[in-house]
């Protein structure tokens, strides 16, 4: 006995990927995504891998991920694909503490994100 299978979230011609405790910030994080939204699968992973953001990498890593579910797990065309969703979330902090002046102490907030991509399988009639 287990639980019952969970219907599918996302419609037919899409499929997704999730990168989770990425280190960096949400707003951060989200310049790079926000560089790809929209995009054809394709063009973004090559403007990835030429941004000189440090988080691209990370992205591309998502962003192939999803690329290869979509392929794989759904029989998506890969030549039609389009990055329909890039979405960021906050995740944790790390609070730490540095030394000041005076015997005192300050927080340091290290903070990670989540990342979730959803490729589009586009129709001929759209593109």
């Amino acid at each position: 006995m287990g639980k019952p299978k969970q219907e599918r979230r996302l419609a037919e011609n899409e499929a997704s990927s999730t990168a989770t405790l990425v280190r960096v910030s949400p707003q951060k994080l989200n310049v790079v995504a926000g560089m790809i939204r929209g995009m054809a699968a394709e063009k973004a992973v090559i403007s990835l891998e030429f941004s000189q953001k440090r988080i691209a990498g990370t992205v591309k890593k998502a962003l192939e991920a999803a690329i290869a579910n979509a392929e794989n797990n759904h029989g998506l065309d890969v030549d039609r694909l389009v990055v329909a969703e890039a979405s960021v979330g906050k995740h944790m902090l790390m609070k730490r503490f540095r030394p000041r002046a005076r015997g005192r102490a300050s927080r340091v907030v290290k903070p990670f994100s989540k990342l979730r991509i959803v490729v589009r399988e586009m129709n001929e009639e759209a593109a």
